[in-house]
């Protein structure tokens, strides 16, 4: 009965404007664990948090660029970027303001088992990233454009001019927390996929 009482209407009204979209991020999900499907993940104007237990990349590559959001205001971002990537213990989560309603949690979960995650052509828009670094064959303070190491400039960013720039051949992370804005993948194969929207403020950390 409590969980009844819990729901209410305000549940049934939110049910009905989330579940076409929870359905379809469901489906996403499924093509996605199959490694199906290029994917993308952000919410117009709001961050996300990341967390992984370790990233191992291929080809590296960060620059600056400026992230549009809606309403016409630009954020500046660090965009790394991995022709490949294999992680372990991914966490994305973003918290969603619903009006009427209180914050809403998605959160989404994958490579905890034995296979990570993996990834061609990743790229991450960040503005704040803690990890355990180790990067070989590393190549600080080049011209944004004229990177060799990495997948290149992602398609549509908008570079800040004589922006600074580094490469490396491959980079480990470990005890990965970020905040994001958007991620991105030519392909993105999330082995162990959960993922769980839920009431209240419930991230990655």
């Amino acid at each position: 009965m409590e969980s009844v009482a819990r729901g209410g209407t305000r549940w049934k009204r939110f049910a009905v404007v989330m579940v076409p979209s929870v359905a379809a991020t469901a489906a996403i999900g499924v093509a996605l664990s199959q490694g199906a499907l290029a994917a993308s993940f952000s919410v117009s104007g709001q961050q996300f948090k990341v967390t992984a237990k370790q990233l191992d990349g291929e080809g590296f590559v960060q620059y600056g660029a400026m992230e549009a959001q809606h309403g016409g205001k630009n954020i500046p971002v660090a965009v790394s970027g991995f022709k490949s990537a294999k992680i372990k213990g991914l966490c994305q989560s973003v918290v969603v303001p619903v009006p009427l309603f209180g914050d809403v949690s998605l959160k989404l979960k994958a490579g905890n088992g034995d296979k990570p995650v993996e990834a061609k052509n990743l790229y991450i828009d960040l503005d704040q990233l803690d990890a355990d670094a180790v990067f070989r064959d590393i190549n600080i303070g080049v011209s944004a454009n004229d990177t060799s190491k990495g997948p290149g400039i992602k398609k549509g960013d908008r570079v800040v001019p004589g922006s600074f720039a580094q490469e490396a051949d491959s980079a480990t992370l470990t005890d990965v927390k970020q905040t994001a804005w958007a991620t991105s993948a030519g392909t993105f194969k999330l082995s162990g996929l959960s993922m769980s929207v839920a009431k209240g403020k419930h991230e990655c950390f």
